[in-house]
């Protein structure tokens, strides 16, 4: 299960199976949010998909200018590497989904007027915040003001494109997903990279080669865990926790995950400063704080809130800088996940991805109605999560925990329903880590008020 590379299978079993080398139509594929840093790999990423030679990819985006230089940027890719595929623009979305194959959805609503307003806000009230996008007061607000517009988008979709699978790369995942599946007969998909990234490091910790590593995973987005990791056998977790508390100063960037690991078992997913906000353990108490945190991904103090707006004109400023040749455009593939999504679904050569979906029982002891990150197989049928069973009851509460906030932020989102949003933030782990109910409620109000003009609608 660990190894997502598409496997060389022989030409005469793969013709028995359905399955084709190459693409087999010209695809339509939207791209909505192209102003997003994601455009950089993704659409590069399609160029590389095999067989795949000619197609279009429509770009949307609301913000003319930055639509103006995404365009202009996937053409430079697409002369780079000598492509059939077409590209186009508009501010139209629904004119973009005629006929679409594929919507990988990278939107973002406000986030720049926002992003101060809800990570300091919270702060007055003790709570800490290094990301704040996911989950949290932050990651609350951030879905309050995006799922109402996806949930929209999505109603294009099931009118325009019903066929169409959805490729969610939009944050909150999990209240996007979970909003989603409550509201709307759309095919959606989250993708993360965290267990991407996750993997790959912890073999390069174990030493072993990526392909040889064996592992399992399962939990939801940010948190899940690697409850098997194992090679030609071999339990790796003992060695791996041996050689951590042995060389403690090399793993400074990493704290908050590995002090999770050696109280929990296992290692997870996301970056120590998103696990931090996960939990009530790490950001409550200053002393705490200074332990475990680190700069940057690492547990930095409103690190996304004194970074995000700048780090937008930097990726604008990267696009012109490739647009004019001042900075070399990169084609090569990624590891994100759409593109081999595409590529299975179209050749039917099945791949394994791990994918945020509805529960519907894979993970037999969280909420059957909420969303989970496990594995999925991807081919011709679409994608197909993969049933994991018990989670370790440890890692399982954890995880729980962070779905009762999602299911009531999911609600309040849907309903637009201030009291439910206050009950979600009354169920975040750090949140009640650090305040009464009392005080969350104030804080919900005061973050409603301060951000009235971006979220209309509001009972």
């Amino acid at each position: 299960m660990a190894d997502n590379t598409l496997g060389h299978i022989e030409h005469s079993r793969r013709a028995n199976l359905g399955i084709s080398e190459v693409v087999g139509r010209p695809l339509k594929i939207v791209f909505l949010g192209a102003g997003s840093g994601f455009l950089q790999s993704l659409f590069p990423d399609v160029m590389n998909i095999p067989g795949a030679d000619k197609g279009e990819m429509v770009l949307v985006d609301i913000d003319s200018e930055r639509l103006s230089l995404a365009e202009k940027f996937c053409n430079k890719v697409v002369d780079k590497m000598g492509s059939k595929w077409k590209v186009s623009a508009t501010t139209d979305r629904k004119k973009a989904f005629k006929n679409a194959n594929y919507v990988i959805n990278c939107i973002e609503v406000s986030g720049v007027q926002c992003v101060e307003l809800d990570n300091d806000i919270p702060l007055k009230y003790g709570v800490d915040q290094c990301i704040g996008d996911t989950t949290g007061p932050g990651g609350l607000f951030k879905a309050l003001r995006t799922v109402p517009v996806f949930l929209e988008v999505l109603k294009d979709i099931e009118k325009i494109c019903p066929d169409a699978w959805v490729l969610n790369y939009t944050n909150p995942m999990s209240i996007l997903c979970l909003a989603a599946a409550r509201t709307s007969a759309a095919k959606v998909v989250g993708l993360c990279h965290s267990v991407q990234g996750a993997s790959h490091e912890l073999a390069r910790w174990t030493n072993v080669p990526y392909h040889e590593l064996k592992w399992n995973c399962a939990g939801v987005n940010h948190l899940a865990w690697f409850t098997e990791l194992s090679h030609n056998g071999v339990d790796l977790y003992p060695a791996l926790k041996k050689k951590v508390l042995d060389n403690h100063k090399d793993f400074e960037h990493d704290l908050v995950r590995l002090d999770l690991m050696h109280n929990f078992g296992y290692y997870c997913t996301e970056s120590t400063g998103h696990d931090s906000e996960y939990l009530p353990y790490y950001r409550k108490r200053k002393d705490i704080l200074e332990k475990y945190c680190r700069s940057g991904y690492s547990g930095e103090s409103r690190f996304y809130a004194s970074n995000w707006p700048e780090w937008r004109l930097k990726c604008d400023q990267l696009r012109r800088d490739q647009i004019t040749g001042t900075v070399e455009v990169k084609t090569e593939r990624s590891w994100e996940y759409a593109s081999y999504i595409i590529q299975a679904m179209e050749t039917n050569a099945p791949f394994v991805i791990y994918g945020n979906m509805p529960n519907n029982n894979l993970i037999t002891n969280l909420m059957h109605d909420g969303v989970v990150e496990v594995a999925c197989l991807v081919d011709r049928n679409g994608v197909n999560p993969i049933h994991y069973g018990k989670l370790a009851s440890q890692c399982a509460a954890l995880c729980d925990w962070n779905m009762r906030f999602f299911d009531l932020a999911a609600t309040a989102c849907i309903e637009k329903s201030k009291e439910a949003a206050a009950h979600a933030l009354m169920l975040d782990p750090l949140t009640a880590a650090v305040c009464c109910p009392e005080e969350i409620r104030q804080m919900t109000y005061k973050l409603f008020e301060a951000e009235a003009d971006f979220l209309q609608g509001f009972k």
